[in-house]
């Protein structure tokens, strides 16, 4: 059988690889600690199951517009001028099946084959996969560490920067390192995409989870809300994650063929599903904030054992539910070379399972630091304690001999 060439460009997501290992561990009767995929082990908030049950019962069932039903867009547009002080409209806002199917039919739009785009790496890894499926040339840009933080390599980002780029994947509150801008940072950067004339997606998944100020957007940004499209998720802020419920936020322009793609793709994003978005949207604040304080305490836990820990180097993030470790000196005591050797035997060895920077897009050639990402959305803090006790035992050990 032979299968379009596409398709060998097209990458996936190998996190659930990951989870698959850890649940064959488990299985044996070993004790597993799921650092390893951002799901939330939290359910969705009642109010929002109650009123999807109400609106199923309702008969809310069927076709509805492609775009989403308005009532959704709108309350859409009213959260996203509340939280980032624009002006959009509901027709600004296109309704999607959760935040990935944004990431694609942002490039669909503004990438011909051969166009040059900007993307973070280590960062999701749907940008590197959708960047080459639809034939693009992917130019990653770098962060490094800095005092006790990650910041975006500005030099090196620039140059990276041709006739042929022509657009930009910014990730503030960054999934896999919890990287928050800076508002020096993020002016340059609205600066060059000005400058470049690029379109912008701003990916916004983690907008609501910064724990120590207050989430800052680049539409904020004078000239850049006529050049962005924001993705906007239900998954984390709401813990609904299976739901599959997102949208796409801009210009009116990219908006429409956005509602064409959707028309011709997956025909409407699920009814009912859409009816309950507003319930969320319109519900009590007050479980976000329990959200943010319950992470925020897993998060100092595992800073808490893992600062001192030897043969590895742990920042405070100041967004997210991840930390990304510098494990460089750990592999090489422990005489480790690859990535896939490293995560088996800390799995066999200590119950942890985790991703690694492989998952994370391709590493580039330059890279000479290993990473590794704790996610700490899906284990409560006693198993934190437990499980990176015996992570941090163990790599303590191998420094003893």
């Amino acid at each position: 059988m032979k299968f379009a060439q596409r398709m060998s460009r097209l990458g996936t997501e190998t996190a659930y690889a990951v989870a698959g290992d850890a649940a064959a561990y488990a299985e044996k009767g070993h004790t597993v600690y799921p650092f390893h995929l951002g799901d939330i082990n939290r359910p969705t908030p009642p109010h929002i199951t109650s009123a999807c049950k109400k609106y199923l019962d309702e008969g809310k069932t069927g076709y509805c517009p492609a775009a989403g039903i308005k009532p959704l867009r709108e309350a859409m547009a009213e959260e996203i001028n509340r939280t980032h002080g624009t002006d959009y409209t509901w027709e600004n806002v296109s309704i999607q099946s959760g935040g990935k199917p944004t990431i694609g039919k942002f490039l669909m739009n503004v990438m011909e084959e051969g166009d040059e785009v900007l993307y973070p790496t280590p960062g999701y890894p749907i940008y590197e996969s959708q960047i080459n499926f639809f034939g693009g040339i992917p130019k990653p840009y770098i962060y490094r560490e800095e005092k006790d933080e990650f910041v975006m390599d500005m030099d090196y980002f620039q140059s990276l920067i041709s006739s042929q780029t022509t657009a930009l994947i910014y990730n503030n509150y960054q999934n896999p390192m919890g990287v928050c801008s800076s508002s020096e940072e993020m002016q340059k950067i609205a600066d060059l995409a000005i400058k470049n004339d690029w379109m912008v997606l701003s990916d916004e998944a983690y907008f609501d989870l910064v724990y120590d100020e207050t989430p800052r957007s680049i539409v904020s940004l004078p000239g850049m809300k006529e050049r962005t499209v924001l993705l906007s998720t239900f998954s984390k802020k709401y813990a609904m994650t299976g739901w599959r419920l997102g949208a796409a936020i801009g210009p009116k322009d990219i908006i429409e063929k956005i509602n064409k793609i959707n028309t011709n793709d997956e025909a409407c994003t699920t009814h009912f599903v859409q009816w309950a978005g507003i319930d969320a949207l319109k519900g009590d604040e007050k479980y976000c904030q329990q959200l943010r304080k319950l992470l925020q305490k897993r998060r100092d836990a595992c800073l808490e054992i893992l600062r001192d820990c030897p043969g590895i180097i742990v920042h405070k993030p100041k967004s997210t539910f991840y930390l990304f470790v510098n494990v460089t000196q750990a592999m090489e005591k422990m005489n480790i070379d690859s990535y896939e050797t490293f995560r088996l035997h800390m799995l066999e060895k200590t119950g942890v399972s985790f991703c690694t920077r492989e998952h994370f897009g391709s590493p580039l050639p330059s890279e000479n630091q290993k990473y590794i990402r704790l996610a700490y959305s899906g284990i409560d803090v006693p198993q934190i304690h437990e499980g990176l006790g015996k992570f941090k035992a163990y790599i303590q050990s191998c420094f003893s001999e």
